[in-house]
């Protein structure tokens, strides 16, 4: 299976909008992501594709010299083919090639599936948010990637 990590474009967005709401509970609104592509100079997207077919997504936010990751998502039935490592990959080709020295992000403290895929990555739990999520007010671990 050939995996293509490509930047997202504002035709990506209702294919990626989709993975959004088959993976979180609180989804993004297609205005935000259009914004994110179209308005933010601080967004950084990406999206792999299978055959033609936008399978996962990921970005950041430039915030001086450090990239803070806003989501990441695979679509259930591309999840565990290793997808997701190679969003992580570009996002982490992309931070650098922008003077990015620091990397950081938040995920529920019970998606430990996340947690390994960012471990992996070299990104290390050095935070806690009490309370971060809004549907069910589940604390986030705040991760850290250092020295990119």
């Amino acid at each position: 299976m050939e995996v293509i990590i490509r930047p997202m474009e504002k035709e990506d967005v209702d294919e990626v909008l989709e993975i959004e709401r088959l993976s979180f509970s609180i989804p993004w609104s297609k205005e935000a992501f259009i914004s994110e592509v179209t308005k933010n100079s601080c967004a950084r997207y990406i999206v792999a594709e299978v055959d033609n077919k936008i399978v996962g997504y990921g970005g950041f936010w430039v915030v001086v010299d450090e990239g803070h990751i806003t989501n990441i998502a695979v679509h259930p039935q591309y999840r565990s083919k290793g997808i997701g490592s190679k969003i992580m990959e570009g996002l982490i080709d992309i931070a650098k090639k922008n003077g990015i020295s620091a990397m950081t992000l938040e995920v529920r403290e019970s998606n430990i599936v996340a947690q390994h895929l960012y471990a992996k990555f070299g990104f290390r739990p050095l935070g806690r948010r009490k309370g971060y999520y809004l549907d069910n007010s589940e604390d986030a671990i705040v991760m850290w990637k250092y020295d990119l």
